[in-house]
């Protein structure tokens, strides 16, 4: 995409629940977007349904603020059909998620579709670490990866030419 061309980007994480991996990617990629001046749309979801409304987890809030994020405010909600057409890009933090999504996928789709850790060189191809059976060292190392991938993202976008504030 050429400077100008496109106004403003939009990026949905996606996980199974949208209490842990998803909510500290939104996290994550919100700061990084404000670091780098990016005018950006960041939303996150779950495939299933059944945390739908709830806060994201407490462990996965307590790593977002010692690292001063805030996503205690977050509410989890399900993907639908209109996000694949809402969203520029939407990511997944592993391959089930990303199966799933493709599945639901509406035919006239618009978004791209990919793995989250795709953005990082020498991850390619790997999941974000689901944290949630694990105790708080897991949500540090999930936000370690969601944070390198942000930043992979955001620098991807400029180089886009997306629009920046």
């Amino acid at each position: 995409m050429g400077q100008g061309v496109m106004a403003k980007a939009s990026v949905l994480f996606v996980c199974l629940g949208n209490i842990c991996r998803s909510p500290l990617a939104e996290g994550a990629f919100r700061a990084e977007a404000e670091r780098c001046g990016l005018d950006v749309v960041v939303d996150s979801a779950g495939t299933g349904g059944w945390h739908k409304g709830e806060p994201p987890d407490p462990r996965a809030i307590a790593v977002a603020r010692r690292h001063g994020v805030d996503i205690g405010g977050l509410r989890a909600r399900q993907v639908k059909p209109d996000d694949f057409r809402v969203f520029t890009h939407i990511y997944a933090l592993d391959h089930d998620n990303l199966s799933g999504l493709r599945r639901i996928a509406p035919a006239d789709a618009t978004a791209e579709v990919d793995l989250l850790l795709n953005l990082v060189a020498g991850r390619q191809g790997r999941a974000v670490a689901d944290p949630y059976y694990g105790d708080e060292t897991g949500f540090e190392v999930t936000w370690n990866d969601v944070r390198t991938a942000s930043r992979a993202l955001a620098t991807r976008l400029v180089e886009e030419g997306w629009a920046k504030l």
